[in-house]
């Protein structure tokens, strides 16, 4: 199979120092949107988004009808995430991701204070995702549809030479790649720094498959 060249993938870098910060849903906390599509949709129209959110203190999520999220705490402690409809009580430790339905009624608590989360989040019918951490040098490969990377902590280098890419990704930058139907790339990561962390997010069509988790 021939390699893709760069004209056909779309490929966005996305600086940490870029990002602005707006409001939650529910004006509790301050969040930053990394990649939406369509771009720049409002929080009832993305078929999916990913950002970072600043959370400062405890108190509720804002409640997303017909979404799919994937949680992750990016920079502080842990955080305690309370279902108070069924009484679930899930402790999120940093690096761990929590996939949950959006319609959840989610109260928060900070035990070790502020932290900062990283978000993936998805409408059901339009779209079904994925979230990996990486924590050494590998090969991704990467097919139809969308992949954020996004360097958590740390820095690392992102390369498919043979498609013109090469990037290095300081703490808080992320690569949006878009691939269209049937292309394939393979995509080296390196990490650059010990304890370096990379969210691998992947977004494609919706699958009746994928199956829902909760607390």
């Amino acid at each position: 199979m021939p390699r893709p060249a760069l004209s056909t993938i779309d490929v966005q870098l996305i600086r940490a120092a870029d990002l602005k910060p707006v409001p939650w849903k529910n004006g509790s906390g301050i969040t930053r949107e990394i990649a939406a599509q369509p771009p720049g949709a409002a929080f009832d129209a993305f078929s999916w988004r990913v950002s970072m959110a600043d959370v400062a203190q405890a108190g509720p999520f804002s409640v997303f009808e017909g979404i799919d999220r994937i949680i992750v705490v990016r920079r502080g402690g842990a955080m305690v995430m309370n279902n108070t409809a069924t009484g679930a009580r899930h402790i999120l430790r940093p690096g761990e991701p929590l996939r949950f339905p959006g319609e959840a009624s989610i109260e928060a608590e900070l035990p070790d204070g502020p932290i900062q989360d990283f978000n993936l989040m998805w409408r059901r019918g339009r779209a079904a995702g994925r979230l990996d951490v990486r924590r050494s040098g590998q090969r991704l490969s990467l097919d139809q549809g969308s992949a954020v990377l996004h360097c958590a902590e740390g820095a690392y280098r992102i390369a498919a030479p043979d498609a013109g890419i090469a990037y290095v990704l300081e703490e808080g930058d992320s690569l949006r790649l878009t691939l269209p139907e049937a292309a394939t790339l393979g995509l080296g990561i390196e990490p650059l720094q010990e304890g370096a962390i990379l969210l691998d997010c992947r977004i494609g069509a919706a699958s009746a498959a994928a199956g829902r988790l909760s607390i």
